[in-house]
């Protein structure tokens, strides 16, 4: 196989086929993450039956190519079907002709595209799993989409007979930095911890948009190729990607939009008033839906009520899109070394650092510690963390990070607001745990007097790639 990363992924893929029971698992993550790619390699020599979803096309189309690759499968012509209780009775004939007991695979693609209006798509797939492949110990159904709330709720939450019937789920999500250093050096990119970090900053661990960086190219002209040049590769990428995921998408890309706008986040009413949309379920449901493929977290302060939650844009790709595509000032391969790039890069440091928390707690030895990662701003606003790792063995860290090309050297000022930051954590929380200020940045901080009267311990870009 020729997979980067991916180990838990891999290994939940192979003990399905270890099974001693059919199995029905659910892949879904957002577009250009790698899951059709990720099954067919380790499905590969498994896979008896395969089929894709069509974007947009009707019930006939749909039928049509299901009866298409089921004629390829088995070689031979039979009656287009004209329902799908009729396309899925084909498949169960194709497969009782296999004598072969090991475990054969049938693989749905873009499972969402399959269910168009009063099809009775997902009735018949219900039918297909109950009524035949569960009453089999030979079967692993894999249905996979981009649209992660389409297969949560109409699939994994379904009320109906396909109620608690997956068997496993996969939510397949962005590399982080150890697994984007793999995936470059398969493809012979070798660049060093902070090229990678400046990179992920830009594009995420989205595979597709890596998959096309050639050797020898700085971070700077890696962006012009994919972002900037005549010929960008991603130069019509964020149309596409909301469209592919969500039916009116434009009200999703006007939610991002604002959210682009306010690097803390914003709050709810704060994205209600932003876009000038209505409240209710409608509006729910699209916050649910870029929270589910992962382009909003939603971030709870301590100190503020459910409702005051903070929604907040973590997808790399689309904050860098709003921030700098279609400005003609970013061309170029010296685009990093502008000061708005390095003023904005402190913020997309700062949004790696929640994303990769896991290696920070790792790092720190923590991994195995009960805690509770939360932001907290003091009810006056005079002070902010953005990063709280509150644990159950009597020790909070206050994050702080910090990108800095070179070794950063503290100052007596920054030293000071620190330790005022922390006073103010301390008093407003009536905490009686230990409170210490962690650092992250890419080089280190130099150890010096104000460093190490202020700063227990710090974190470096080694660190997260563990």
């Amino acid at each position: 196989m020729k997979v980067a990363g991916r180990i838990d992924e891999i290994q939940i893929l192979n003990s399905l086929l270890e099974s001693e029971n059919s199995e029905f698992l659910a892949v879904y993550g957002r577009r250009r993450i790698g899951k059709t790619y990720l099954i067919r390699q380790v499905y590969e020599k498994h896979i008896i039956f395969d089929s894709s979803g069509l974007h947009e096309k009707n019930i006939d189309q749909q039928l049509e190519n299901f009866w298409l690759d089921i004629s390829r499968a088995t070689k031979s012509n039979t009656l287009q079907p004209q329902t799908w209780l009729q396309a899925f009775s084909l498949l169960k004939a194709y497969i009782d002709t296999l004598k072969s007991k090991q475990k054969k695979v049938i693989f749905l693609d873009e499972i969402s595209w399959f269910e168009t209006p009063r099809s009775g798509f997902l009735a018949a797939l219900d039918n297909f799993w109950n009524m035949y492949c569960s009453k089999r110990t030979d079967i692993v159904l894999v249905i996979c989409g981009s649209a992660a709330s389409w297969i949560i709720n109409k699939v994994i939450n379904n009320r109906g007979g396909l109620h608690n019937r997956i068997t496993k789920q996969i939510l397949l999500r962005p590399f982080d930095l150890k697994e984007t250093k793999a995936f470059l050096e398969m493809n012979h990119v070798k660049l060093v911890l902070k090229d990678i970090i400046q990179l992920y900053m830009c594009v995420g661990g989205v595979p597709f948009y890596l998959k096309d960086i050639v050797p020898g190219k700085s971070v700077g002209q890696i962006l012009d190729t994919l972002f900037f040049n005549k010929n960008a590769t991603l130069k019509n990428e964020f149309e596409n990607l909301y469209a592919s995921l969500f039916k009116n998408s434009h009200l999703h890309e006007l939610v991002v939009k604002a959210l682009a706008s306010k690097s803390k986040g914003l709050t709810r009413n704060e994205i209600l008033e932003a876009t000038k949309m209505s409240s209710g379920g409608g509006f729910t449901n699209i916050l649910n839906e870029l929270t589910a493929c992962g382009f909003v977290t939603q971030v709870f302060p301590i100190n503020k009520k459910k409702e005051e939650s903070l929604y907040r844009l973590v997808d790399e790709f689309t904050l860098f899109y709003f921030k700098f595509f279609g400005n003609s000032d970013y061309t170029g391969s010296n685009f990093t070394n502008k000061p708005s790039f390095k003023s904005w890069s402190g913020y997309a440091f700062e949004n790696l650092c929640l994303k990769h928390v896991f290696q920070i707690k790792k790092t720190l030895g923590i991994q195995g510690i009960i805690s509770r990662d939360y932001s907290w701003i003091s009810p006056d606003s005079t002070a902010q963390v953005d990063m709280v790792i509150d644990r159950d063995d009597n020790v909070i860290n206050l994050l702080e990070a910090k990108y800095y090309q070179t070794e950063y050297e503290m100052t007596q000022q920054y030293a000071e607001q620190l330790e005022r930051r922390k006073h103010i954590f301390i008093n407003a929380t009536k905490t009686k745990k230990n409170v210490f200020t962690t650092m992250i940045s890419i080089h280190g901080v130099k150890a010096n007097a104000y460093y190490l009267s202020t700063v227990s311990n710090q974190i470096t870009a080694v660190d997260l790639f563990v």
